[in-house]
C-alpha cells in the first residue's frame, strides 16, 4: 500500500491562485473576473500582475457572468471567482442561459465550497453545487483533492475549450498529491490498489478516505482509493473496473447524497455492474456555524466514518 504523506496544509483556493497565475502568464488571452472577493479568492497575485486583465464585477454575480460570456464571444478565456454558494445557486439562470446552452469557453471558480467553510453557516456553505452544475449539459465538473491539484486542475481548465465549473475549498487542507501529478479531465487518478473495497472519494475527503484505507489495512482489510476529481464527464470504465474487481463501493464526498459524486457512481454500477455501495456525505440538511474541524466531525466526513461505512458494505456483499 503507497503512503502518503501531508506535505504541508495549504488551502485549495490557494491552488487555483497559483495556476490562474500561472495561466495567464502562458495565455494573454487568460482573464479574470471577481464578484468583490479578490483577496478571498486569491486571484490578487493574477491582478497585481496583469491589472488589464482583471474585471472587478462588484458584488453582482449574475452580470459577472453575462460578462464572462460575452468576454468568450471575443476569444478570451475568462476566469470567474466567488463563493460556490453565490457563483452557483444565485446566478443559475444566467450559468444556463448563456453559458452552459450556448457551450461557452467560460471557467466558473466557486471557492468556499462545503462545510468545511467553518464559522460563516449554512448560508454560504453550499452543499449542493455538484449537483447542480453536474445537471447542465456542456458543464464540465472538476473537484481537485489538493493545493496542488487545484493548480493543475485551473492549468487544465484553461485548455479545455468548453464551459468548466472547479469547486474549490477555503480551508487549509492536507497536500499530498505531487505537483508534477498529470491532471487529464475526465481521467480517475488511482491513489492505492485494493481488493476487497473500493473507496471512490473526490476533493478534501480523499486524504480522509486515504486515512480510512490505512485504518482498514491494520484490520486486513485492502481498500482500492480512486481519486474522482472529474464529476463530469465521469471515468465510467475506472468505475466499472474497480467495482467489478472489489465487489464493495463506498463513495465520499463533502456534498449532500442528493446530486453529488455517490449519485453519478451509483448510476453507472446500476446500468453496468450492480454492487453493494454505502454513502459518506451529508444526509439531507443545512450546514451551520463551527470551525471546519468541528464541521467535518460532525456530520460524519472523517476516515473513521468511512470505515464504518466499509464494514457495512463488507456485511452487505458477503450476505
Amino acid at each position: 500500500m503507497k503512503t502518503y504523506e501531508n506535505q504541508k496544509s495549504k488551502e485549495l483556493r490557494a491552488g487555483f491562485g497559483e495556476g490562474l497565475l500561472e495561466a495567464g502568464r502562458q495565455n494573454t488571452d487568460v482573464v479574470a473576473l471577481t464578484a468583490d472577493v479578490c483577496g478571498s479568492v486569491k486571484m490578487d497575485s493574477f491582478a497585481k500582475e496583469f491589472p488589464d486583465r482583471l474585471v472587478q464585477c462588484g458584488i453582482a454575480e449574475a452580470n459577472m457572468v453575462g460578462i464572462a460570456a460575452g468576454l468568450s464571444l471575443c476569444g478570451k478565456i475568462p476566469f470567474l471567482g466567488g463563493f460556490a454558494e453565490f457563483v452557483t445557486g444565485r446566478v443559475y439562470d444566467q450559468i444556463r442561459q448563456v453559458v452552459a446552452y450556448s457551450n461557452k469557453n467560460v471557467k466558473i471558480c466557486g471557492s468556499h465550497a462545503g462545510i468545511s467553510l467553518g464559522e460563516d453557516g449554512a448560508t454560504h456553505q453550499t452543499m449542493e453545487d455538484i449537483g447542480l452544475m453536474k445537471g447542465l449539459p456542456n458543464m464540465t465538473v472538476l473537484v481537485p483533492c489538493d493545493f496542488n491539484q487545484a493548480r493543475l486542475a485551473t492549468l487544465a481548465a484553461a485548455k479545455f475549450n468548453g464551459p468548466v465549473y472547479l469547486r474549490l475549498g477555503r480551508s487549509k487542507m492536507p497536500n499530498f498529491t505531487s505537483e508534477n501529478d498529470e491532471f487529464v479531465i475526465g481521467k480517475a487518478q488511482i491513489l492505492n490498489e485494493g481488493k476487497d473495497v473500493t473507496l471512490f472519494a473526490c476533493g478534501h475527503l480523499v486524504w480522509e478516505a486515504l486515512e480510512a484505507a490505512k485504518a482498514l489495512e491494520t484490520e486486513g482489510i485492502s481498500a482500492e482509493v480512486i481519486n474522482i476529481h472529474t464529476i463530469k464527464p465521469l471515468d465510467k470504465q475506472a468505475i466499472i473496473a474497480s467495482a467489478r474487481k472489489t465487489r464493495a463501493v463506498v463513495t465520499c464526498e463533502e456534498h449532500l447524497f442528493n446530486g453529488g459524486l455517490g449519485d453519478s457512481v451509483a448510476q453507472v454500477l446500476a446500468m453496468h455492474c450492480p454492487t453493494p455501495m454505502e454513502y459518506v456525505a451529508v444526509d439531507d440538511r443545512f450546514g451551520e456555524s463551527g470551525t471546519p474541524d468541528e464541521m467535518l466531525t460532525n456530520y460524519g466526513l472523517r476516515a473513521v466514518n468511512i470505515v464504518e461505512k466499509v464494514h457495512a458494505v463488507l456485511n452487505r456483499k458477503q450476505a
